[in-house]
């Protein structure tokens, strides 16, 4: 019997699978059966993923920055309009944390609540590809929330700069390195309470208010500002403004710049596909 008609055989209600395709393909076979999931809950993703940074681009890009802009005349902040300076911020916020829900609560569910990355592991697929799986599935969220958001950012008259599209991968880029620091992170940790209260206010928080995300990193106070150094948040801020309109940044920075994303990426991978495989193998 042939694979391709192994895979299209049943028995029952079950479906013959070609085992050798799961295994050399398992890590799209984990996405494909994320995004099934994801699908079913479409108009929530959406609606979160556009609702928070939608606020923010109204209360604090419009609201206050009319204030801003006021104050400070045609300069604005940076020589721009607030909502131009903040633009690129909530673009690479919105990519972080939808990719951060993407990995972190299927693998709380995963791992603790219904201890499904066990039942894969106990067939062909390996933990890194459940991991990969898992990771590709939350790209592909964050794909969509950043597209979205910067068609939004676009109608607002954010963005008018003829690179401004490239801010789009760049985001996408800073929400791969801090998803796959979040994988690595919740695969690591037992205590999902302790896990969440310490993303949220000792990471999402400071990261959000540090990164050069309202104001210049240049303002802040010198002892604070290492939060915006290691941060995905300003290094793709700082792209995304370099893109979008007339902001200064050598050639060199620009380099830094995506290889400290990258290296996020890697290193965020190499941590997950290791905490993969020690916990799947209890």
């Amino acid at each position: 019997m042939g694979p391709a008609k192994v895979e299209s055989q049943r028995v029952g209600s079950l479906r013959l699978v070609n085992i050798k395709r799961i295994s050399r393909q398992g890590a799209f076979s984990v996405t494909e059966a994320r995004i099934r999931n994801m699908w079913k809950f479409f108009w929530v993703i959406a609606f979160e993923a556009l609702a928070n940074p939608m606020l923010y681009l109204v209360s604090v890009g419009i609201g206050i920055g009319a204030l801003v802009d006021q104050n400070l005349g045609s300069e604005g902040v940076g020589g721009v309009p607030y909502l131009t300076f903040i633009a690129p911020a909530l673009l690479a916020t919105t990519a972080i944390t939808g990719a951060m829900d993407e990995v972190v609560f299927p693998s709380l569910d995963g791992f603790k609540w219904q201890k499904t990355y066990f039942a894969m592991n106990s067939t062909p697929l390996s933990p890194r590809q459940i991991a990969t799986g898992v990771f590709l599935a939350a790209m592909v969220r964050t794909i969509f929330a950043v597209t979205c958001y910067w068609l939004l950012l676009y109608l607002f008259g954010a963005l008018d700069s003829p690179t401004a599209w490239m801010a789009i991968p760049v985001a996408i880029l800073a929400g791969a390195g801090f998803g796959a620091l979040m994988l690595g992170f919740v695969s690591f940790v037992d205590n999902e309470d302790l896990f969440l209260t310490v993303i949220n206010r000792l990471i999402i928080m400071p990261m959000f208010l540090f990164s050069g995300t309202f104001y210049p990193l240049s303002t802040m106070p010198i002892f604070l500002q290492p939060i915006g150094w290691i941060s995905p948040l300003w290094h793709a801020t700082e792209l995304g403004r370099f893109l979008t309109y007339d902001y200064e940044l050598a050639t060199p920075l620009v380099v830094i710049h995506i290889a400290v994303m990258l290296a996020l990426l890697v290193a965020g991978l190499a941590w997950a596909f290791k905490n993969f495989e020690r916990r799947l193998a209890k």
